[in-house]
């Protein structure tokens, strides 16, 4: 199913090929100026001037040979050579009865090949509870993941729980200095209690208890440091409590994904790359790449000679390796955060052989996986472009820096996620919404209210960019907002209910009104939406589509009349151009992880 700006592209380069003129920069974008034509072509200004021809001779050529093409109400030629095309109202009904014959992807389409594609994101850790940090990453990596999977590829999420580094230690010393694991600290094989000795609010309270002791006790932090590598080394007391930290953990960190909506394929952590660790280090060993470093073991990861400069504590600027070696095992022998995530590249070629794996992760952690990134096709592991960081600003305070309570400490999502359906509540009385629901039913909405408030102000905005939390705006039912769009929804849902009461049905699509070419030619911009949000990895691009098409139906349902049209055939068309706005807006809400209640 081709959107028009694409079957129009194809038309123009093929009148200016006819005209002698081949080149990439011949395309066609909508127009700026939507009062004079629909799309328009820019490209007799390059082109002339590649063929020494004049772009306004050249634009009149291109023009006339398009003026037959029955897709296309009229042609002209603007300026020093500007085509502008504006789209039969013929054509635009045919594009927006497809668009509504298709209700699972509402005009979209799929991808030519698909690929085997695993998006690694939210990153939730064993004994942490989800903070407002973990927000983007499994906000954006579920809307990859929905969106990957909508263009037909073969996805696979993947929590990447943290679940085998130094906090591991940490634990298991603090637990049994705290008595809390004796049956744990022994020898042996066993067996071990089926009991969790720890409850969530035990290891919530011991991690940062244990970190903060590690800074200033040298002897806990090398007894921690032990514990990490007999733990790795498969000491089975450890082991087996390792397995509960993991488990209740777990309990909780599912409660909050649910919460948001945020699912996972895969619950795999660092761990489960453990046993592919021996088989990775013999090889970086047999291939040369794992040399000895001050006691440590690393991969020099720098190109021959490139270097890049370093600031040190002094002030002053050396060349030093760019990017640094990746540490692969520290000088007690721990495999290190960087090897874990080695081995699961190892780990991930061999249980599913990927073509394109995607870590949605702080920008600022860049400089890490450019490291193991390097590594890894050093190793032979990945091949070029199979690999891809995509990076993201943070959510930040009124101050411009990264979000914290007033009491200046780290928000819990789980807070984040009751403050936020505590003023959805209120905004929904405020606006006298869903006062006659029942409980239970206004209590659904409130929640959905409020992941749309949070996700569609997260998303709307550049993946890469950071965006200050503002709940009072997120919450409003007016604007460029997630509220705003389930009200829209809902108010498309409640006229298609009342024409259904009525009798009315669907029919054939005509177009005539400029209401209803704006929102058929919004319509067909959303293949156009999709395609370049999968290509760019940028789900805000799908979320101005969301929005973009709630303006276009609120200007449509204001101009035409649906349930008093002036005849039938009127309404039939105005109701299937409702259905397939309501269509398209829940696929585009869905693919941002937002669901639409059906009534407020």
């Amino acid at each position: 199913m081709t959107d028009l700006r694409t079957a129009l592209g194809e038309a123009v380069t093929a009148a200016f090929a006819a005209e002698g003129v081949a080149g990439s920069n011949i395309r066609v974008t909508a127009s700026d100026r939507p009062d004079l034509a629909d799309f328009q072509s820019n490209g007799a200004l390059a082109a002339a001037k590649s063929v020494g021809a004049n772009p306004r001779d050249l634009a009149a050529s291109v023009a006339a040979r398009l003026t037959d093409d029955p897709r296309l109400a009229s042609v002209e030629v603007a300026g020093p050579g500007f085509i502008n095309l504006k789209v039969s109202d013929a054509a635009l009904a045919a594009r927006a009865g497809e668009a509504a014959a298709d209700a699972d992807h509402g005009g979209a389409s799929t991808v030519a090949t698909p690929r085997k594609v695993l998006i690694d994101y939210a990153g939730p850790n064993v004994a942490k509870p989800m903070h407002v940090g973990h927000l983007r990453s499994s906000i954006i990596g579920e809307s990859l993941k929905r969106l990957f999977r909508f263009r037909g590829d073969a996805v696979w999420g993947d929590a990447h729980f943290g679940d085998w580094g130094f906090q591991m230690g940490l634990l298991i010393v603090a637990c049994a200095d705290e008595g809390k694991a004796d049956a744990f600290m022994a020898e042996g094989d066993g067996p071990f209690p089926a009991d969790s000795p720890v409850t969530l609010d035990d290891l919530e309270r011991l991690y940062p208890q244990a970190a903060g002791k590690a800074k200033e006790d040298p002897a806990f932090r090398d007894r921690a440091r032990k514990a990490t590598a007999e733990l790795q080394a498969g000491r089975a007391g450890y082991r087996a409590l390792w397995a509960h930290f993991v488990a209740v953990s777990r309990t909780a960190l599912e409660r909050e994904f649910g919460a948001l909506g945020v699912t996972f394929d895969l619950w795999n952590g660092e761990s489960d790359a453990d046993p592919r660790m021996a088989e990775m280090i013999a090889h970086l060993e047999s291939t040369g790449l794992l040399v000895e470093d001050d006691g440590a073991r690393v991969v020099h990861v720098a190109g021959p000679g490139e270097t890049r400069k370093k600031k040190l504590a002094d002030g002053s600027v050396i060349e030093a390796p760019s990017p640094p070696p990746l540490l692969v095992i520290s000088s007690e022998g721990s495999a290190m955060y960087g090897t874990t995530d080695l081995a699961t590249i190892l780990d991930r070629k061999h249980a599913i052989g990927p073509d394109l794996i995607l870590y949605v992760v702080d920008e600022r952690q860049a400089e890490h996986f450019e490291q193991v990134f390097r590594a890894a096709r050093l190793a032979g592991y990945a091949a070029d472009g199979m690999l891809e960081h995509l990076g993201f600003g943070t959510m930040n305070g009124p101050d411009g820096k990264p979000f914290k309570t007033r009491a200046g400490g780290v928000l819990k999502l789980h807070d984040l996620i009751s403050m936020a359906v505590d003023k959805a509540r209120e905004r929904l009385h405020e606006a006298r919404l869903g006062d006659d629901l029942p409980t239970e039913e206004f209590e659904a909405i409130a929640h959905k209210v409020a992941v749309a408030a949070l996700k569609f102000a997260d998303l709307s905005n550049a993946r890469t960019t950071s965006y200050v939390f503002d709940l009072d705006r997120f919450m409003s039912f007016e604007g460029k907002t997630g509220p705003y769009l389930l009200y829209q929804a809902v108010r498309i849902k409640s006229l298609l209910r009342k024409a259904a009461d009525q009798g009315a049905v669907l029919g054939a699509i005509v177009v005539a009104e400029p209401a209803e070419r704006d929102l058929a030619l919004t319509l067909d911009a959303f293949d156009q939406a999709v395609s370049d949000a999968y290509d760019k990895r940028m789900p805000h691009l799908i979320a101005e589509h969301a929005y973009r098409l709630a303006q276009s139906f609120s200007k449509f349902y204001a101009a035409c009349p649906v349930l008093v049209a002036p005849d039938e055939a009127t309404k039939a068309s105005r109701l299937t151009l409702s259905k397939a706005a309501l269509d398209q807006l829940e696929i585009a809400l869905d693919l941002l992880g937002i669901e639409t209640p059906d009534r407020m």
